[in-house]
C-alpha cells in the first residue's frame, strides 16, 4: 500500500448547524514551513515506491477536478495566501486497488487507483478531493501533530515511513516493530469528529463554485454506506476508522437545499469519466486472469443492452487490457468499436485517440502512434494551432513516439516550453534528458536528468548529476555551451543548499 499516513474519508460526519462549527485549524504550534518540510520528507520516499504512478491521462483528469476546487477555495477565502504559496498542492497516484484517498502534511494528497476505478461520476471524485482539500486548508493535520506533544514531527515522519516499509516486507522484524509504532500513532491521528464535520461542511461548499454538482457528496456517501453493508474484507480501508451511521446519512442528505428536485434516474452519462475509471482499474495491476475477463466482456451475451457508459468503460478496459497482454490486433479492434460508440463526444473521442496512440506505441509502431494522436489545435486546449499549449498526455506520448522513431529533435521545443512553466514535472524532465541524449547533447541531457532528480526531492542524486555536468563541461573544451554550463553551476549551488537543509532534518 503506497499511502499509509493520515488516513481520511470523504464520508465523514456532517454538521446540522453550520454556524456553530468552530474553525479548528487555527490552533497549531507547527508552522507552515515545518509542515511543508515534513511533507517533503515523506513524499520523497513515496516517489521511490514502486506503487507510485505518474500516468499522464489519469493525472490530467484528476487535475481537471482538483484545480477548480483550489480556485474555489481561494475565491471563498478558505485557502489563505500563505498556505497557497507555501504548500505543494500536489496529488500522487498509487496503483493500490483499495478505495482510499487522504491528505499528507504540506499540501500533498494521495489518491489510490482503486478509488478512481469505483466512483461513477466526476462529481463523486470531486467530492473526495474537496473533503481532503478542506482538511489541508483548515490545517487539521498540523493541529493533530501539535496534539502529539511527545512526538516531534520528524519522528512522526519516520514512523510513517516505517509503516510503509512494514507493508512492503512483512518479514522484516525491525520494520514490523517500527510499523507497529506508526500504526499506534496513525490511530491517534484519525481526524476528530469535529474536524471531519468541518471538512465536509467546507468541502461541500466548494463543489458548486468549482462547477460540480454538490449531490456528488450525497451519492458518494450512499456508495460508502452500501460498501459498509456488503464488504467486510478490508477493501475499503477507511470504513474501519469512519463507521457510517443513519444519523450521518441523514445529515448528508439534509445539505441539499430545500426545494431542490430529486434526481430522476441515473446521472448524465459521462463517457470520459467511464474511460478514465476503466483505465485506473487496468493500471492497478489486477492480474492476468482479471485482464482476460475484461477483454472477454464485450463479447458476452447481453453486452449491447448495457448502459452506454458501462459499454464504453468495458471496451476501454478491453482495449488497454489486450495491449497489456500483447495482443495488438485485439486492442485495435476494441479501440475501433470504442470510437464508434463515443460518437460526437469530443472529450471521449480524444481519450480514444490517446488510447489508440498508446496501443500503437506498445505494438512497436511509433509512426502509427504519431498519426493516431489528436491533431495540433484540436479541442479547447489542443496544440499550437489553437493558440493553447499542448496538453500533457499528448506531450508525453508524442515524445515517446518521436524517440522511438529516431526523430527526437522534433519534440525538444515542446518539452522545453513545458518545463519552463512546470519546473517540478520530473517525468517531462526525464523525457527531455532522453531527447537531448538522442541528439548527442550530453551536457544538456545531464542537466535535465539532474532537474528530474531534484523535482522528486532526491537532492543527493541531483547534486551528483550536476557535478557530472560540471566535469563534462570542463572536458568539453571550447565547443561547450557556456550558457548551459553556467546554469548548471547556479543550480548546483542551489540544490547543495537544499541538500544541507535536508541532511539537517535527519
Amino acid at each position: 500500500m503506497l499511502f499509509v499516513a493520515f488516513p481520511c474519508l470523504v464520508a465523514a460526519p456532517l454538521a446540522t448547524a453550520q454556524a456553530s462549527l468552530p474553525t479548528l485549524g487555527d490552533n497549531s504550534d507547527l508552522t507552515t514551513s515545518a509542515e511543508r518540510r515534513l511533507g517533503d520528507r515523506i513524499i520523497r520516499e513515496l516517489y521511490r515506491d514502486p506503487d507510485y504512478l505518474d500516468d499522464a491521462v489519469v493525472g490530467e483528469y484528476v487535475q481537471s477536478l482538483w484545480q477548480p476546487l483550489l480556485a474555489a477555495a481561494r475565491a471563498r477565502g478558505e485557502l489563505s495566501p500563505e498556505l497557497d504559496e507555501r504548500f505543494a498542492w500536489e496529488i500522487l497516484l498509487g496503483r493500490d486497488r483499495t478505495v482510499n484517498a487522504f491528505a499528507l502534511p504540506g499540501g500533498y494528497l494521495g489518491v489510490h487507483l482503486g478509488l478512481i476505478g469505483v466512483v461513477t461520476s466526476r462529481d463523486e471524485l470531486a467530492s473526495v478531493l474537496a473533503h481532503e482539500l478542506s482538511h489541508v486548508t483548515q490545517r487539521h493535520i498540523s493541529r493533530l501533530i501539535t496534539q502529539q506533544s511527545k512526538q516531534t514531527p520528524l519522528l512522526l515522519g519516520a514512523m510513517v515511513l516505517g509503516a510503509l516499509a512494514a507493508s512492503k516486507n512483512p518479514g522484516a522484524t525491525q520494520a514490523l516493530v517500527v510499523g507497529g509504532q506508526a500504526l499506534a500513532i496513525q490511530n491517534q491521528l484519525n481526524f476528530s469528529r469535529d474536524m471531519e464535520r468541518e471538512a465536509d461542511r467546507i468541502g461541500y461548499g466548494l463543489m458548486e463554485p468549482a462547477g460540480f454538482a454538490p449531490q456528488g457528496f450525497v451519492s458518494m456517501f450512499d456508495k460508502l454506506q452500501q460498501a459498509n453493508r456488503l464488504n467486510d474484507n478490508g477493501s475499503w480501508p477507511y470504513l474501519r476508522s469512519h463507521p457510517l451511521t443513519t444519523e450521518r446519512m441523514a445529515d448528508m442528505h439534509s445539505r441539499i437545499p430545500a426545494g431542490t428536485p430529486p434526481v430522476a434516474g441515473p446521472a448524465p452519462v459521462q463517457l470520459e469519466h467511464a474511460m478514465v475509471a476503466a483505465r485506473a482499474r487496468v493500471l492497478s495491476n489486477p492480474g492476468v486472469d482479471t485482464l482476460r475477463q475484461w477483454v472477454a466482456e464485450p463479447q458476452g451475451t447481453g453486452f449491447a443492452a448495457q448502459p452506454l457508459a458501462r459499454r464504453v468503460g468495458a471496451l476501454y478496459a478491453a482495449a488497454l487490457g489486450s495491449s497489456q497482454l500483447r495482443d495488438a490486433n485485439g486492442a485495435r479492434r476494441a479501440a475501433r468499436k470504442l470510437e464508434e460508440l463515443v460518437g460526437q463526444d469530443a472529450a471521449a473521442h480524444r481519450q480514444v485517440q490517446l488510447l489508440a496512440a498508446e496501443i500503437e506505441l506498445a505494438a512497436g509502431d511509433p509512426t502509427a502512434a504519431l498519426a493516431a494522436l489528436p491533431a495540433a489545435g484540436a479541442g479547447p486546449a489542443g496544440g499550437a494551432g489553437s493558440g493553447n499549449p499542448i496538453r500533457r498526455p499528448e506531450l508525453v506520448l508524442r515524445t515517446q513516439a518521436l524517440l522511438r522513431a529516431g526523430r527526437a529533435a522534433e519534440g525538444t521545443g515542446a518539452l522545453q516550453t513545458w518545463v519552463a512553466t512546470h519546473p517540478r514535472d520530473a517525468t517531462v524532465w526525464q523525457l527531455l534528458a532522453s531527447t537531448w541524449q538522442a541528439q548527442g547533447q550530453a551536457l544538456r541531457a545531464v542537466r535535465a536528468d539532474a532537474e528530474a532528480q531534484a523535482a522528486r526531492y532526491d537532492y543527493a542524486a541531483a547534486v551528483d548529476r550536476f557535478k557530472a555536468g560540471q566535469d563534462l563541461a570542463r572536458r568539453g573544451g571550447p565547443e561547450v555551451d557556456h550558457i548551459e554550463a553556467s546554469i548548471i553551476d547556479t543550480r548546483l549551488r542551489a540544490v547543495e543548499s537544499l541538500l544541507r537543509e535536508q541532511a539537517a532534518e535527519r
